[in-house]
């Protein structure tokens, strides 16, 4: 059966469920609040420098060439990727320098040459790692925990067995902490709690699984940046009939009897028989359905970690910086109290810089490079951040300088700031938080929005905001979880 089906948000997200559906034979609309698709995974240009806005680490790209191939395209003619061989420099307060190979054993090689950790202890949580994925990436990843059955799975039952050893019980940081010899190291596998905006001190050790996407699996760089990710999944849904709807913002979702009606934007009312919300989970509640009863538990759970990006056009090259780089804090776990308990910014933060550039020379001038320089912030309560930002940008710049040795302060042509207040007004992100609930409790992978309503028929939702969670690979496979909810 066909339906007309509107999609609320053309985030990553929204684009594969409108692509998905459209293969499905559904007539597919798309209502986007912005003037240009894409939601966080966007880009600024600035003068002579291009900026990828979001996300900027890909892995997982089959997610993305699966679309295309369901659509009987070949991937490579539009969409084009790398993966890298430095997956990222490590950049420690001491002076050592970690260069994190895509090849494991160069990658224990370099580690066990700066550091006081041993090979098999590296070994060890590269394996775990890989046990995580292989038996948890199906359950937590790719099924709907919404779905009885898949607590019966084969998939289940796999995990049940080894439960003991999944990491449910302990946090990431406890895990890692016993693991390696070594804090440096501790330190640098908990980074990983980030790529979901938790901590690694509060966040469960099964989040361990991520180290295993990108030091096993793959980081990649798309050419022409990641934004390239969006135009391609864009043009391939207006190849499929799809169309969209730019600076229209949805003032509400229609509903009747329990059942899905239609949507309000502009003033006018439209007719659809499914909706597809792209927006964030909370959001879609208060805004769009303020008279529906919500799910209070769910969406009071505590948010995530939000962002501080500066986007500097940099006058000069940095041989020693590669496409990802950490700048990392001297305190940790202070750093983590500071935005989680405190809700402020650690006077020491760690600082990651992207520059594509590396990758894709045109995106900066030839004598230049274009630094994503961002940090880990608390999401917006409301705190006073005009001064928590001036206080940010000289500890960061005074961090840069002393890892690289020059002062870069006026090496900055252009600049640009997104806090986590202009996260909130840009993407619809409640607070500010990057990726909806937080994971900062042993049962977070429970406390997500399913990708279909139980309160309303023809109501469906994907994103970074519910389940499976936050990060380019799990939003695609959200939009997978809607579309077989349509069968």
């Amino acid at each position: 059966m066909s339906y007309k089906v509107g999609i609320i948000g053309s985030g990553v997200a929204g684009l594969a469920s409108a692509i998905r559906l459209a293969i499905a034979g559904h007539r597919v609309e798309v209502f986007e609040a912005n003037a240009y698709p894409g939601g966080k995974l966007s880009e600024i240009k600035l003068g002579a420098y291009r900026f990828d806005a979001g996300p900027s680490l890909l892995t997982l790209p089959s997610l993305i060439d699966e679309l295309f191939e369901l659509a009987g395209e070949n991937p490579v003619q539009y969409f084009t990727y790398q993966k890298l061989e430095i997956n990222c420099e490590y950049f420690f307060p001491d002076g050592v320098n970690i260069s994190a190979h895509a090849d494991q054993e160069k990658l224990i090689e370099e580690i066990i040459q700066n550091t006081a950790e041993r090979p098999e202890n590296v070994r060890k949580a590269l394996a775990k790692s890989r046990l995580l994925y292989e038996h948890l990436s199906e359950l937590f990843m790719f099924s709907s925990l919404q779905d009885p059955k898949t607590f019966v799975s084969r998939h289940a039952l796999k995990a049940y067995r080894k439960l003991h050893r999944l990491g449910f019980f302990q946090t990431m940081n406890g895990a890692n902490a016993s693991n390696f010899d070594d804090p440096r190291i501790t330190q640098m596998f908990n980074r990983y709690a980030t790529y979901n905006g938790s901590s690694p001190y509060k966040t469960p050790a099964t989040m361990n699984i991520i180290p295993h996407l990108e030091m096993s699996l793959g980081a990649y760089f798309p050419a022409g940046g990641m934004h390239s990710i969006t135009l391609a999944l864009y043009d391939l849904a207006k190849r499929l009939g799809v169309t969209f709807h730019f600076d229209q913002p949805v003032e509400r979702i229609l509903i009747e009897k329990g059942h899905v009606k239609g949507l309000m934007t502009g003033g006018l009312s439209l007719d659809f028989d499914r909706l597809v919300s792209n927006m964030d989970i909370v959001n879609s509640y208060r805004k769009l359905m303020p008279d529906l009863k919500a799910p209070r538990f769910l969406l009071n759970q505590p948010k995530s970690s939000s962002a501080l990006i500066f986007y500097w056009g940099v006058g000069k090259k940095f041989p020693q910086l590669d496409l990802h780089n950490i700048l990392f804090s001297r305190d940790y776990k202070a750093e983590f109290e500071h935005i989680f308990q405190r809700g402020v910014i650690f006077h020491d933060p760690t600082v990651y810089i992207n520059i594509t550039s590396r990758y894709q020379p045109s995106d900066a001038p030839e004598h230049g490079e274009n630094w994503f320089t961002m940090i880990n912030v608390p999401n917006n309560q409301g705190q006073n951040w005009e001064e928590l930002i001036t206080e940010a940008r000289k500890n960061i710049l005074n961090k840069i300088t002393a890892t690289l040795g020059e002062d870069i302060a006026p090496l900055i042509e252009v600049e640009e700031i997104l806090d986590p207040r202009t996260i909130e007004s840009k993407t619809s992100s409640a607070l500010g938080a990057l990726y909806g609930n937080s994971s900062n409790n042993l049962f977070a992978a429970f406390l997500r929005h399913a990708n279909k309503s139980r309160r309303v028929k023809g109501l469906y939702f994907c994103g970074g905001s519910v389940h499976p969670g936050g990060g380019i690979p799990m939003s695609l496979s959200s939009a997978k979880l809607v579309a077989k909810y349509f069968h």
